[in-house]
């Protein structure tokens, strides 16, 4: 009786091995598997966001488009606006990620030729999407950022601003990592945008990005730190851009700063 039950513990041990590494398998080791061919997973996203085709809708009113039509050629849908999980398409090329796509909600169309993933954690995907963002230098990595910030109950923002900061990043990453920062409201962000437009060592197209992000908080959040920029940076550009997103936003408090500037002149 003994030996049956050491020899059942055994067995149960081995098959927790064998499921722990299955899941230990990264889904950057997975993907690179593939030589050429399409690899496909899914996850869990935020419960705000829908989708259909290329179209994907977030938040209270925003909307993403990634193209002009609502036809997929990965995925079918039957409804207007499905609500989950994130799906993403990793094209690979000659060994390389050259392209990624991104869906919500529907079902996968058939293939023979895909690598289907499966269900991945959404820890595993915002890992992954954004160290594709961190290392490729194709489009893939700043495709790879909007999907990042849309995985469910993954905090992203500090690896955004770490891509925003480092100059060895492409600039189209650096901006798109900037534009999701200026979309992901909260006082965390709104000081790390403040911190991105006042490092003069940064590229200035990358501040111009976090001075319009800051332009895009909700409940105009980021007015004070505009009218901050306004008053105290020593970059003519950078002032010129803040003032000019500050006039977009209608506040009484911009009105009152343009007001001032007009009548110092």
């Amino acid at each position: 009786m003994r030996t049956s039950l050491i020899a059942i513990a055994s067995a149960a041990c081995l098959t927790l091995a064998s499921a722990d590494a299955a899941g230990a398998q990264s889904i950057s080791s997975r993907v690179n598997r593939v030589e050429d061919g399409d690899v496909r997973f899914s996850f869990a996203i935020r419960p705000d966001v829908c989708g259909r085709g290329q179209s994907i809708s977030y938040g209270r009113r925003n909307n993403m488009n990634w193209g002009n039509d609502k036809y997929s050629r990965d995925i079918e849908y039957d409804v207007d606006c499905d609500n989950g999980p994130g799906r993403v398409v990793i094209a690979k090329r000659d060994g390389e990620v050259a392209d990624l796509r991104f869906y919500v909600g529907g079902r996968w169309r058939e293939s023979s030729s895909a690598t289907n993933l499966g269900t991945v954690s959404a820890r595993e995907a915002a890992d992954y999407l954004l160290s594709l963002a961190e290392s490729s230098d194709r489009k893939a990595a700043e495709q790879a950022i909007f999907p990042s910030t849309l995985v469910d109950s993954v905090t992203v923002w500090p690896t955004l601003l770490r891509i925003a900061r480092n100059e060895r990043r492409p600039r189209n990453t650096r901006t798109q990592a900037v534009f999701w920062l200026g979309q992901m409201a909260g006082d965390a962000n709104t000081k790390g945008l403040n911190d991105l437009v006042v490092d003069d060592d940064l590229d200035r197209e990358v501040r111009k990005q976090a001075v319009f992000a800051l332009s895009q908080q909700r409940d105009k959040e980021g007015v004070p730190s505009l009218i901050r920029i306004v008053r105290t940076s020593k970059d003519p550009e950078i002032r010129k851009s803040a003032l000019f997103w500050l006039a977009q936003t209608n506040d009484p408090r911009a009105l009152d700063l343009i007001e001032e500037l007009l009548t110092k002149r």
